[in-house]
């Protein structure tokens, strides 16, 4: 590809040195799980977000399901989540036996819909899981005041959005919880699977703490129903030695993305950043009605484009059960037709991003699509905001 979607490999190959040294001081020290390293990462982790405490877990998935567990969701319970997201959020919540109940979004930002909050709460609601998709931040807000109001805790999926801002507040930090995924492509990525979940609460980190490790307070101790969820040393010491260049890599994300913009504005429906938010850019989503012709053409010039996601939850053969039918959440329905990510990672050259939106441009001019012919997205997208 002469415009990978993501290089792993370029990323390691240009930290290489830190992260050597990182592994290499975990395998000497013989310590492998729920040591030095990990009690390290959490606080610099937590000193980094603003926060007074992270819990370092196995994945974003188990991060999400972890801090449920900590509010007593089960069985019974409601929580309320979009669908257009990736199913990891959906899984934690199908974990403790609760029912999502889908929450549209909105096709400028694609995050939660907050004006629709107040007709999906029941009896049954317990949490809130707004997700911060693609790097900008749902509506904190309005979310918070009405969760307030109803006795509901908030729980942000910050999976894809590590180093946003809401007014001033870093993501993870404004609700009851936040839960981060370090899967190796995110703006902060271990070399494998890993999570966090962070907390002002001194009683709920505690409690995750035992939640995360079968429910020990101390060695075969069990005072609660607990699962093994344990982010490894290695991990730890990968993480901690790229911590320090996140915003850095955010910052090159940010570059990127209003060079896409400034390219493709008067021919594709670009991303939106609301006043007083900073996206990060984990992806960049255009909007086009010819999206699945735009993406095999330039995948024809070695350009690899990806759909987050073409499917949402309520639509999935696995969700069939919560009865949700086509047309029930139509902003979602609308956009994931339409929807295309960009190649987006800190590695990226300005001759890259220039090749991809050269093929952009050629694709509409070779069929005479001008931006008339898409404005009804934009449109909606701006309507939505």
């Amino acid at each position: 590809m002469k415009v990978p979607f993501g290089n792993m490999k370029i990323h390691y190959q240009a930290y290489k040195k830190e992260l050597d040294e990182a592994v290499a001081r975990v395998m000497e020290s013989g310590y492998y799980i729920l040591g030095p390293e990990l009690e390290k990462f959490e606080k610099e982790f937590a000193t980094w977000l603003g926060a007074k405490y992270t819990v370092g877990c196995a994945s974003g998935t188990e991060a999400i399901y972890l801090a449920l567990a900590a509010c007593d969701v089960g069985p019974g319970d409601e929580v309320l989540v979009v669908a257009h997201t990736a199913v990891p959020t959906i899984s934690a919540i199908s974990m403790t036996g609760a029912t999502p109940v889908f929450v549209d979004i909105k096709a400028s930002t694609y995050v939660m819909r907050e004006s629709e909050l107040e007709s999906k709460i029941t009896s049954k609601t317990k949490v809130i899981v707004p997700v911060h998709l693609y790097g900008h931040m749902a509506e904190m807000e309005t979310i918070m005041k009405v969760a307030s109001r109803h006795g509901i805790k908030v729980l942000e999926d910050v999976a894809q959005a590590t180093g946003a801002t809401y007014r001033g507040q870093t993501a993870g930090t404004i609700g009851d919880f936040g839960a981060f995924s370090f899967y190796p492509s995110k703006n902060l990525g271990a070399f494998g699977d890993g999570g966090a979940i962070s907390t002002n609460s001194e009683e709920m980190y505690k409690k995750l703490v035992m939640l995360r490790n079968y429910g020990q307070s101390k060695r075969y101790y069990h005072d609660i129903v607990g699962i093994n969820s344990r982010l490894d040393e290695i991990q730890c010491a990968i993480l901690g030695a790229q911590l320090p260049y996140v915003h850095e890599w955010n910052d090159r994300r940010r570059e990127i993305a209003a060079r896409y913009t400034a390219g493709l504005k008067d021919v594709v429906v670009t991303p939106v950043e609301q006043p007083g938010c900073k996206h990060v850019y984990h992806l960049y989503v255009i909007q086009t009605p010819y999206r699945d012709e735009l993406q095999q053409y330039l995948l024809d010039r070695e350009v690899q484009c990806l759909i987050h996601y073409p499917i949402p939850a309520h639509l999935q053969q696995a969700y069939a059960f919560l009865g949700y039918k086509t047309g029930t959440l139509p902003t979602t329905e609308h956009i994931v037709k339409r929807i295309l990510s960009l190649p987006m990672f800190p590695e990226l050259t300005d001759e890259q991003v220039d090749l991809v939106i050269e093929g952009i441009k050629d694709f509409h001019k070779e069929r005479g699509i001008t931006f008339e012919m898409v404005q009804s997205a934009r449109t909606l997208a701006e309507q939505s905001v």
